[in-house]
């Protein structure tokens, strides 16, 4: 984690997620942070905040509609 965003480290890779594109991280505890799951191969899901990313999703922020009402 940093001040503007975090790294999610998969079995092949280590991707970052900036605030910027991925708000609903910003203001948690590393508590919930670290709370992720991956139900299914490439697919995570962070239960307390109710957030649902693939890979392809965190990737490219740009092509997918990520949108949070905060």
């Amino acid at each position: 984690m940093s001040s503007h965003g975090l790294w999610l480290k998969t079995r092949e890779n280590t991707l970052y997620m900036a605030y910027d594109d991925f708000p609903w991280f910003k203001n948690q505890s590393l508590q919930i942070i670290y709370q992720v799951e991956e139900p299914s191969p490439d697919h995570f899901y962070w239960p307390e905040i109710d957030v649902d990313l693939t890979i392809e999703m965190i990737k490219h922020p740009d092509r997918h509609l990520l949108q949070a009402k905060i």
